[in-house]
């Protein structure tokens, strides 16, 4: 009788990208995953990364990069052909048992002898879908096709939260069971702050419109605290977006982000389109009080732990912000709520969720061998 042992990924090949959150999400789930045992080989694609991400992933694990592009960095379905075949190589080279893709559209024509997991972060049809409310654009549909093709390809989808499994499924109808496993930050710093200045911050790639920049913008201009816009307002293909009365303070460093999170009164985020929202994460661990767009993703994690306004009415987030800043028992109140909230969502929480994720693919995989 064939004795089947549950086990983890001995060595795994992560992808990933130096641009948005993915990396982030990617450090974090790997040095929880390298704690236990699993050797990490990071398969990068897109804009190359700076040295402090190359020391950073180095420190955990293989970093390989290849110049092939992100899927909506695209102009075609043609541009990502190699894609696969290269993600297929690096596997082979490293001896892989278990492959995890941060873009499912990777999973599309990937031919390997091992699990493959699919992360659904986002992605341009959910995106479109929910920040505009309409299908892709004409010519755009590679998209919808290239990443439903990767999502029926994988042996097991992820969405960071049950929002997003749910959008997922809405656009892009059967595609098999979606496992949700919640996103994590580490809590590395757990000395707050004696004093805050009077000062709003928010964070997010500014110009993505999902992000709603405009409506934080609009906020700095009805409210006496200043708001400090942290993060890149230029994308790699060149859009753009300009605040006229928030302080944009460009792309920073995590830890640079991390302790204006500690130091500022309140955290706000406006966003329209948020699968989880790291950002918000962090806030709950640094001890500052938010106010939230009111989507399903923030309500999902958030609800009870931070107040609420429509994603469009700058009036809203203005009167939620100055309550905040006048009611220090609602603060404490709140802030309590969230560190609790987040004490939930740890790496090691995360890491544990997607080993045993793992086993299971990796036991039906010995079993499928056996013939069984």
């Amino acid at each position: 009788m064939l004795q089947l042992i549950t086990r983890q990924p001995r060595r795994m090949l992560m992808t990933l990208d130096a641009v948005g959150g993915v990396w982030r999400y990617a450090m974090d789930l790997a040095m929880a995953l390298a704690q236990q045992g699993v050797e990490i080989i990071f398969a990068g694609f897109g804009p190359q990364p700076n040295q402090a991400q190359c020391r950073e992933a180095q420190a955990i694990g293989v970093l390989l990069w290849s110049d092939l592009p992100l899927d909506w960095t695209s102009e075609s379905a043609e541009d990502l052909r190699d894609v696969p075949r290269a993600i297929a190589q690096m596997a082979r080279q490293y001896g892989v048992d278990l492959v995890h893709l941060n873009l499912p559209t990777q999973a599309a024509g990937l031919a390997v002898d091992c699990p493959v997991v699919a992360v659904s972060h986002s992605c341009v049809t959910t995106w479109f879908a929910w920040v505009r409310g309409q299908g892709l654009p004409s010519g755009w549909d590679w998209h919808f096709d290239l990443n439903r093709h990767g999502l029926m390809t994988a042996d097991a989808i992820v969405t960071p939260s049950q929002a997003q499994a749910d959008l997922l499924a809405r656009c892009y109808g059967p595609i098999g069971p979606i496992a949700v496993v919640h996103n994590a930050v580490r809590d590395d710093d757990h000395q707050m702050p004696t004093q805050r200045q009077n000062a709003v911050i928010a964070a997010g790639r500014w110009w993505d419109e999902g992000k709603n920049a405009a409506t934080l913008d609009a906020v700095a201009a009805r409210i006496d605290l200043p708001v400090l816009a942290a993060g890149s307002c230029r994308s790699p293909q060149g859009d753009c977006f300009t605040f006229t009365h928030a302080r944009e303070l460009g792309e920073l460093a995590g830890g640079q982000v991390r302790a204006l999170l500690r130091t500022s009164q309140i955290f706000v985020s406006p966003s329209i389109y948020e699968p989880f929202g790291l950002a918000a994460l962090e806030a709950a661990h640094a001890g500052t009080p938010m106010v939230l767009a009111d989507i399903p993703t923030y309500r999902e994690l958030w609800d009870g732990a931070a107040l609420f306004a429509l994603p469009h009415d700058p009036d809203g987030f203005a009167e939620a912000i100055a309550r905040l800043a006048t009611d220090a028992r609602l603060r404490r109140r709140l802030v309590a709520r969230a560190r609790v909230r987040a004490r939930g969502f740890t790496p090691e929480r995360q890491a544990a969720a997607m080993l045993a994720l793992y086993g299971g693919l990796m036991t039906r995989a010995q079993l499928n061998t056996h013939g069984g």
